[in-house]
């Protein structure tokens, strides 16, 4: 079986890991560090929030563990057998090992139950997501590994845990964090995944726009946004999340004369602004830059293809556009700001 304890030791929470497996022994549970920071830990990717998991004595646990590292006030989520607590730099968050039974329309639990470590595990999104290491002083670092999470992330794969039409059904969010993960990562996903967003991408439409709205704001915060917005493309998911970048696919060709492809056009614009700012609002603008081109596309015999005014049209569209997707007033305005000036460097140069 597989240890990452001298992983543990390097991470710059190892004190904390070391505490919560202390207390997890003076109450004789079970305890585990899960998801997304073991995945990262291996990865050597920057860590944040941690996820610890428990298989007993959620509440009673998460009391010792807050008075062990003097946090005064914790969050108690009883339903859903959670607490998070609000730790200098990070959040960690404890939860029972639990399993989940869900309402169609919803993708909020209906029911939650205690259960195993290796039960819980199985309901989670992805492979790469489904690893847990014990905090516990016995088996400290030990990997719990039941799906070959370790494999997927050697081999940079995303997959589900169990059938993928079950884990996307509860919960279509899973759909646009696999293409986020894809992106983030830098990782294929699995043609059953592929094949399985296809089938169920309509369902993405019982989600919360703020939900799918948050997604697209972290695609935009990796390292290469065009990754997702091409699978976003191919999957045909894209019309229904941002239907105004959708229709930018394609050339039209007339008299021999034809235009580039305003979706690949925006997405190389902003892979490069992604190049050069960690700024997301940038990065959104670049991405909405060329919003107007399909409506104002024409055709002039002598000139060819022209886009007269997309640029002001496009800053009018953001109005609706930001009101759909719950965009703050602030960012809306940014956004119309810099589509209006973007054939303008010198008047955007003073905007900002």
């Amino acid at each position: 079986m597989s240890k990452i304890s001298e992983i543990l030791l390097n991470s710059e929470h190892y004190k904390i890991l070391k505490i919560a497996g202390q207390v997890g022994d003076s109450l004789n549970v079970n305890t585990y560090l899960v998801g997304g920071y073991v995945r990262d830990i291996i990865l050597g990717n920057h860590l944040k929030d941690i996820d610890i998991m428990v298989e007993d004595k959620v509440f009673e646990y998460s009391k010792k563990l807050s008075k062990k590292l003097n946090v005064n006030k914790t969050v108690e989520f009883e339903k859903f057998l959670t607490v998070k607590i609000p730790y200098k730099e990070c959040e960690i968050e404890v939860a029972n090992a639990r399993k989940e039974t869900y309402d169609k329309d919803s993708r909020k639990p209906k029911t939650v139950e205690l259960t195993t470590i290796e039960n819980d595990l199985i309901r989670r999104d992805f492979k790469i997501n489904s690893i847990a290491s014990s905090l516990n002083d016995e088996n400290f670092g030990l990997l719990v590994d039941p799906f070959n999470g370790l494999v997927d992330i050697n081999n940079g794969l995303i997959d589900t845990p169990t059938d993928p039409d079950t884990t996307f059904i509860d919960d279509p969010l899973r759909m646009l964090r696999a293409i986020r993960f894809a992106a983030q990562l830098e990782f294929k996903i699995h043609p059953r995944i592929m094949d399985s967003i296809k089938q169920n991408k309509e369902r993405i439409k019982i989600i919360s726009q703020e939900r799918v709205t948050d997604e697209i704001i972290k695609i935009l915060k990796t390292n290469k946004p065009s990754i997702a917005f091409y699978f976003l493309k191919e999957l045909d998911f894209l019309k229904l999340i941002f239907p105004e970048l959708d229709v930018m696919s394609g050339v039209d060709i007339i008299n021999n004369m034809g235009h580039k492809d305003v979706f690949i056009h925006t997405l190389e614009v902003v892979d490069n602004a992604a190049k050069l700012t960690n700024k997301m609002e940038i990065r959104f603008a670049a991405l909405v830059h060329d919003i107007a081109k399909p409506p104002t596309k024409r055709f002039d015999k002598k000139k060819g293809w022209t886009f007269h005014g997309h640029e002001e049209i496009g800053r009018r569209m953001l109005i609706n556009v930001a009101r759909r997707m719950k965009l703050s007033n602030e960012l809306r305005d940014y956004l119309m700001i810099l589509t209006k000036l973007h054939l303008r460097p010198i008047a955007l140069a003073k905007k900002e």
